[in-house]
């Protein structure tokens, strides 16, 4: 009795498993729309400029500018100073940047909230001895970076490579008035 009905579960085992192969029959009758889910955020990358930036006592040695709109609270930014031109390609340096000058050790330096940013020098000596060629019309660049980039294998000291990897061009700067 026992080696029968163990005959008939192997065959029931084939047997169930003959019968789940064949041709897909029809599809049936859609069903109801689900619900609209939660709205999306847009992961914005942004570049911003400013020309003509003057450090004097008149400002104490800094510039503010507002955003166009504010950041998140998880953006991050990158700043830049344009350091030359050669042979027609802009060269970016990252901020903080360093000086050495006869007079001393001078620093161009930056800060932001989510609302406005602003460009400063420090210095070991007055500031109003430094060379008018490092405190008039500098031009300074900040890149606004989604949080969802910040853990990205990248250096983002290389104004170039932070441009390509959130696929911005020069099109895309934002130019600021003071």
């Amino acid at each position: 009795m026992r080696k029968l009905l163990a005959i008939l579960f192997v065959l029931g085992g084939f047997a169930g498993i003959q019968s789940c192969s064949g041709p897909m029959g029809p599809p049936g009758l859609p069903g109801p729309q689900g619900a609209q889910g939660q709205p999306g955020i847009n992961i914005l990358a942004e570049v911003f400029e400013v020309e003509n930036v003057n450090f004097t006592s008149a400002n104490e040695f800094r510039e503010v500018f507002e955003f166009t709109r504010a950041i998140e609270p998880s953006d991050k930014i990158a700043s830049f100073i344009l350091w030359q031109i050669d042979n027609g390609v802009d060269i970016w340096r990252p901020l903080p940047q360093t000086v050495f000058l006869p007079s001393g050790i001078m620093l161009y330096n930056f800060d932001f909230t989510r609302f406005d940013f602003s460009f400063f020098l420090e210095a070991n000596f007055p500031l109003n001895q430094a060379p008018t060629d490092f405190t008039r019309n500098q031009i300074f660049r900040i890149v606004v970076i989604p949080a969802d980039f910040t853990n990205a294998r990248l250096d983002f000291s290389d104004y170039n490579a932070l441009m390509e990897f959130i696929g911005k061009t020069e099109e895309d700067v934002v130019k600021l008035n003071k």
